[in-house]
């Protein structure tokens, strides 16, 4: 973790003349961005899988037909025919997977007192007057919700409520644009429930250190913005949430 410590540090050193108290905010924003940079070609390929599966429809609704009276074979013949047309149904899982490693990191560095012996001086280190260490509790603990630790939060949450409304909205309108076919066995719950997720990202900035949940509202932008690209043609494609 002292590596990815100083990491951080070199990049708050380099955005100082840029951001000045709040370079080290800049640099997480900066550190996620290039992480999501690193992960891209792996969402390009996700699409690309999505867009593949998307064009097995006819096959799943003649299976669909086939096997309606016995759901166990049309899960086994679902998942044979992706196997033989090299098309996972969790491609777009993977990404979100690879991302993890970097938010625990960055949420254990700034709940972490001491690093490598010595006092963990990222501490210190605020996005105006919160201190990234501090939690959403913390802040209102001085001053409330309108005081200024307060107010950054009530930024995030904004931001977060914005892009969250946005994706809910996209992916409902992905979902009933889609073709019921074109959903796979036992998919039916999880795309009733899979929309409300993109608000799960709130109760995340809610409960993790500020620099934690920089890099979480930075990545679920991202993952928007990264969405509206990729799956531009695809109206379904969207459908399989990804995770900050």
């Amino acid at each position: 973790m002292s590596v990815f410590a100083t990491l951080v540090e070199q990049l708050a050193d380099l955005l100082q003349p840029l951001f000045h108290t709040t370079a080290t905010a800049a640099a997480i924003i900066v550190f996620t961005a290039l992480v999501r940079l690193a992960v891209h070609p792996l969402s390009r390929a996700a699409a690309r899988g999505q867009k593949a599966k998307a064009k097995l429809a006819p096959q799943i609704a003649e299976l669909r037909k086939k096997h309606s009276k016995n759901p166990d074979r049309l899960q086994k013949a679902f998942m044979e025919l992706h196997a033989k047309e090299k098309v996972s149904p969790f491609s777009g899982c993977l990404p979100s997977l690879l991302q993890l490693p970097a938010f625990f990191l960055m949420y254990h560095l700034f709940s972490s007192a001491e690093i490598g012996g010595e006092p963990n001086g990222l501490l210190s280190h605020t996005l105006f007057a919160a201190p990234l260490g501090d939690r959403w509790t913390d802040a209102l603990a001085h001053g409330g919700i309108f005081g200024g630790a307060g107010m950054v939060y009530v930024a995030l949450f904004v931001i977060v409520a914005a892009v969250a409304t946005f994706t809910y909205r996209r992916t409902k309108r992905q979902l009933a644009a889609a073709p019921v076919q074109e959903q796979p066995p036992g998919m039916g719950a999880m795309t009733k429930v899979m929309p409300l997720l993109s608000f799960a990202t709130l109760f995340t900035v809610g409960f993790v250190p500020l620099a934690a949940a920089l890099y979480v509202v930075t990545s679920t932008t991202w993952t928007a913005v990264e969405r509206v690209f990729l799956y531009r043609d695809m109206p379904v494609a969207g459908a399989l949430t990804t995770v900050a």
